[in-house]
């Protein structure tokens, strides 16, 4: 059917490809090496990905459309790079553009001759380029603040507003110079980055070091202002990727829909996703959990609307699992139990491939649980899943009762009920929301108001939500098909004109409803406030740079880093200084180095310089940003003259802001 996204068996039987001969073989192998040796040679690095991405594409026989294989050959490259970053990260060439597009293209071209699959594309619809053009300029637009920054200073107080954009840039640092996984070396680790994240989930981190790469031609990695500013790239990029796979994962679990529908369903994705808490995802800086929420939405489509080739449902279900345990592995329990929910539900099927079956599942059992028992058992972080802190849940909550009861009851009615698609999804959306309310009961069991990883597993909820709005979008009135008793001159204004309006008044409630347009926020609008995240952060002044911002560039202008030597910043709250120095080490990449200065609980001054000042090994350099800091460090050192030895105290100079 026109529109679909789900492949089904051609109507004639394509003629059968013939076993390509050995010479012509061996001559693609070559070229497979010799296009990334000449691309690398020439500062061209950055075309490769594209390369690796269409050829992927182009052989994948599921969806129809370009936007289709596309979508799909992201969720398997995003899975398989995950995984083979573990032979990336033992093998002698790192993450270097070259080995890595080499192998990439060898996989492609020996895949394509054992399934005699030729290369073929799809040609772009309008949905395509509707859907490209909604994620693009959704994500240009939360971009604004960056593009609209004069200077490093402005761009660092914008990252600045996250804590967790100072950790992040640090691990994304580390693991391109290491050229892989830290956990797979953590006494090397240990010595460049905090401890703490040695043993965090890395597969977004070890994914945009790779491409990081490739936009670079393998040149130096970015250090100071250039990392900040490629992660706050990277970022971005990440949040256009959840962007994009949730506008496809709804049209995909809408199945055929009238142009008019899907043109709604896009406009009504986009606004939702503006219009809730999600944005926060950038701007807090959670660049793993918006990685691994992409991976989600992409496997609820596939799970809910499952592929016509079940051998490339497999793979893809596999590859996304494990892509979602090595980025965020929170979200891999309600996951993995959706696709088990799957695998009952067609067993029947599934014997068909008991190969593929079962080299998927054996593959699948070993790498995606593989960073949380690291994590758990090694580094001990399930204790975190009762941490408190985070936003107030009010507007999770009015997301997900509003934007819930709108979802089922359409998907209670007749007509979309009656498909299986439905119930699978709504099998999908009750994991989800477990999942979400055991997490509740975690926070409540250990004292404290559902917090941090309630609001993360609400997020999943919110996402499968959002690909739920289908339903809504299938029960628009769309123009009727004129018969042959029409006047032809009357059949484009008379018919069209009361599903057109219907859909145009619709299209009107979402966006305001959203907040997108009018002056009421919206039903998801922020806490206390009129307007949404988005709005909040788009309209941000970025001239008014917050003071932790304007210490931190300037120490990072004044003080370069030395080596051997523990660099810190000391304020008069302790807080600030934390911050600062949080992020002064990450631009410096000494991280691992400065750990003891600022990882302890003591936030207050001026006992946390005394404390710093007794924890830190020598030699210590510390950077005073306000006389009161001054004055902890001369108590302290008055109070203890030992701990004068190996220290180096410098005020902060002011810089003319560039």
């Amino acid at each position: 059917m026109p529109g679909s996204t789900e492949a089904h068996p051609p109507v004639a039987a394509p003629t059968t490809a013939r076993r390509p001969r050995i010479g012509p073989l061996l001559g693609v192998l070559l070229a497979c090496w010799l296009l990334p040796l000449a691309a690398n040679a020439v500062h061209a690095a950055w075309l490769l990905p594209p390369v690796v991405l269409l050829g992927t594409a182009s052989l994948l026989r599921s969806g129809r459309s370009l936007l289709d294989r596309v979508v799909l050959a992201l969720a398997l490259l995003a899975g398989l790079t995950c995984a083979v970053g573990l032979l990336f990260t033992v093998w002698p060439w790192g993450l270097h553009p070259v080995p890595v597009t080499g192998l990439a293209l060898t996989v492609l071209t020996v895949a394509a001759a054992l399934s005699r699959r030729a290369p073929r594309l799809p040609r772009p619809g309008w949905s395509d380029l509707v859907s490209l053009a909604a994620a693009a300029l959704a994500a240009g637009y939360l971009a604004t603040p960056y593009l609209r920054a004069s200077s490093f200073g402005q761009r660092l107080g914008l990252v600045m507003v996250g804590e967790d954009n100072g950790r992040h840039p640090a691990l994304f640092d580390v693991i391109g110079r290491l050229g892989g996984y830290l956990f797979l070396d953590p006494e090397t680790a240990r010595e460049n980055i905090f401890s703490g994240l040695v043993h965090y989930p890395q597969g977004w981190h070890l994914t945009t070091a790779l491409l990081d790469g490739f936009l670079r031609s393998a040149g130096d990695p970015p250090t100071g202002a250039r990392l900040m500013d490629h992660y706050v790239l990277w970022c971005l990029a990440t949040f256009g990727l959840l962007l994009l796979a949730l506008i496809w994962a709804a049209q995909h679990v809408a199945g055929p829909l009238h142009p008019l529908r899907r043109l709604v369903l896009i406009v009504a994705v986009t606004a939702l996703v503006l219009g809730t808490e999600l944005p926060r995802l950038l701007v807090a800086g959670y660049p793993s959990e918006t990685f691994g929420l992409s991976l989600a939405a992409l496997l609820v489509a596939l799970i809910a609307r499952p592929l016509h080739r079940l051998r490339e449902q497999l793979i893809l279900v596999g590859a996304l699992l494990i892509g979602i345990g090595f980025s965020y592995y929170l979200f891999l329990f309600p996951t993995g139990a959706m696709v088990l929910c799957w695998l009952i539900a067609d067993r029947r099927r599934l014997r068909t491939r008991p190969g593929t079956v079962a080299i998927v599942a054996v593959l699948t059992a070993v790498l995606a649980p593989l960073t949380a028992l690291l994590g758990v058992l090694v580094a001990g972080q399930s204790e975190a899943l009762a941490a408190p802190g985070g936003t107030p849940p009010v507007e999770t909550y009015n997301t997900l009762l509003g934007l819930g009861a709108l979802v089922v009851a359409a998907i209670l009615v007749r007509a979309n009920l009656t498909e299986p698609t439905w119930r699978r999804y709504l099998v999908v959306l009750g994991v989800a929301a477990l999942f979400s309310a055991s997490m509740a009961a975690v926070n409540l069991a250990n004292g404290t108001q559902p917090a941090y990883y309630f609001g993360k597993t609400a997020h999943l909820v919110i996402i499968v939500l959002m690909i739920g709005v289908a339903a809504l979008a299938r029960l628009l009135p769309v123009p009727p098909v004129p018969s042959a008793e029409t006047d032809p001159r009357r059949r484009p204004i008379t018919g069209a004109l009361p599903a057109v309006g219907t859909v145009a008044l619709v299209t009107l409630a979402i966006l305001a409803g959203t907040g997108l347009i009018g002056w009421t926020g919206g039903f998801f609008h922020r806490n206390g406030g009129n307007g949404t995240w988005a709005r909040d952060w788009a309209d941000r002044d970025v001239r008014a740079v917050s003071r932790p911002a304007s210490v931190t560039n300037t120490a990072y202008r004044n003080y370069p880093a030395i080596p051997g030597t523990v660099t810190l910043v000391v304020d008069k709250q302790g807080l600030h200084g934390y911050r600062e120095s949080i992020f002064l080490s990450a631009m410096q990449g000494t991280s691992g180095q400065t750990e003891p200065g600022i990882y302890f609980t003591i936030y207050d001054e001026p006992a946390r310089t005394a404390e710093l000042l007794r924890r830190v090994p020598r030699p210590l350099r510390l950077i005073v940003a306000d006389p009161a800091a001054q004055q902890a460090i001369d108590e302290a050192l008055t109070a203890n003259p030992t701990l004068r030895d190996g220290l180096t105290v410098v005020p902060l100079r002011p810089t003319t802001p560039r």
